[in-house]
């Protein structure tokens, strides 16, 4: 039997900034080939996202970005290392933002053709939409167009880091690393380029 989803109602509860909540009422069907009775979920809206994992090559480093992310101060360090990224605006493809905030963030310009696709996949899938289309690019000097650090007029301060390949994957295994997005993205690196390591 296919699933099926029976959307009774959906009202916008919130929005501010980038997040929207919806409240729908809903019924969908179980694995026994009812429907379910009548349930309420709300689901955090704030749209798709990329983010890049870049190899310089000219330094043979992987490029990160550090800033503070205040969902994660009073939990953890506030400050979080990870892939340059950001929102997909609207009307635009995953592979323009991920050129746009590469060059916004880390200040290189390079072309759709350079990204390569990893994944798309979701954050929080019990109460956000959101997904993250993951790509990795190839760097060097020619690529270079600005010092980078993100939008001022959007309160981003980020610091550009360059980490060795082998210090980034101890930080991987030792549970340094606390973004998801971030650490998908080193796995993929591990079994594509670092094979038996």
């Amino acid at each position: 039997m296919p699933h099926k989803v029976e959307i009774i109602s959906k009202n916008r509860i919130f929005a501010k900034a980038i997040f929207k909540i919806d409240e729908v009422r809903l019924r969908h069907s179980l694995y026994n080939g009812q429907l379910s009775p009548e349930l309420t979920r709300l689901c955090l809206d704030r749209g798709d996202a990329v983010a890049v994992l870049v190899y310089d090559k000219a330094t043979n480093m992987l490029l990160l970005a550090e800033q503070f992310r205040y969902p994660t101060y009073e939990k953890g360090p506030g400050w979080l290392v990870e892939l340059p990224a950001g929102i997909i605006d609207s009307g635009e493809t995953p592979e323009a933002a991920a050129t746009r905030e590469l060059k916004e963030e880390c200040g290189y310009e390079i072309q759709i053709s350079d990204l390569t696709f990893i994944s798309k996949f979701y954050l929080s899938p019990g109460g956000a939409s959101e997904r993250i289309f993951l790509y990795y690019a190839a760097v060097n000097g020619q690529t270079k167009y600005s010092v980078g650090g993100g939008l001022v007029s959007e309160g981003e301060d980020i610091k550009k880091i360059l980490v060795k390949v082998d210090d980034i994957m101890r930080q991987l295994d030792s549970g340094e690393i606390n973004d998801a997005k971030t650490i998908v993205a080193l796995y993929w690196y591990r079994h594509h380029f670092l094979k038996g390591k």
